[in-house]
């Protein structure tokens, strides 16, 4: 019995040398930058997670009765993205991306396998990035145990927790991605 695996580059994502996640010029130097470079890292896997599929391998849901797929995930981190970022750090006052107070699948429900349900998935998720970018550019590093208030109830969260959480939230979805691509064409790897 063969070690190797049947899809990839000896486990890897893609060779070594042209996986974007490791070109970093440099190490990051500081607790901020740190955390940017994590963050990136794990965003960038995700959007690698779902590259060369369709509209219909995108919206595939996982085994029944879950509702997890590939575009869920991507639906599910703009709006995690939108919620801490701008509803959070920002304190937009905005409402929920993607449902309701109280819904918190709709995010999954609602990613359907059509070009226009993955054009629009991709384009909120990335605009989030975005913003989100911009707010932690402005955000110095002495700054990292600022406390802020959550929109709705009681609490607050650091700066610091927040960007915590975020690398956690793609940590975990990252794990999922890997199993659901996987099932989707046996593509396997880091």
């Amino acid at each position: 019995m063969s070690n190797a695996s049947p899809v990839g580059y000896d486990g890897m994502w893609l060779p070594a040398r042209q996986d974007p996640r490791w070109q970093q010029k440099a190490r990051p130097e500081g607790e901020l930058a740190t955390y940017r470079a994590y963050l990136d890292r794990y965003r960038l896997t995700l959007e690698l997670k779902c590259q060369d599929l369709t509209p219909e391998q995108l919206a595939t849901r996982s085994v029944p009765p879950s509702n997890l797929s590939l575009l869920g995930l991507v639906r599910h981190m703009a709006a995690v993205e939108h919620n801490w970022f701008q509803r959070v750090a920002r304190a937009t006052g905005e409402s929920r991306l993607y449902g309701p107070e109280g819904e918190h699948d709709h995010d999954f429900e609602a990613a359907v396998g059509t070009t226009e349900c993955v054009e629009d998935a991709f384009a909120t998720w990335k605009g989030e990035i975005g913003k989100a970018d911009a707010w932690i550019e402005s955000v110095p590093e002495s700054d990292l145990g600022r406390e802020m208030r959550f929109p709705h109830g009681d609490g607050t969260v650091s700066v610091r927790s927040l960007l915590v959480h975020m690398i956690e939230e793609y940590a975990r979805h990252c794990g999922h991605a890997d199993l659901l691509r996987e099932c989707l064409d046996g593509r396997t790897g880091q």
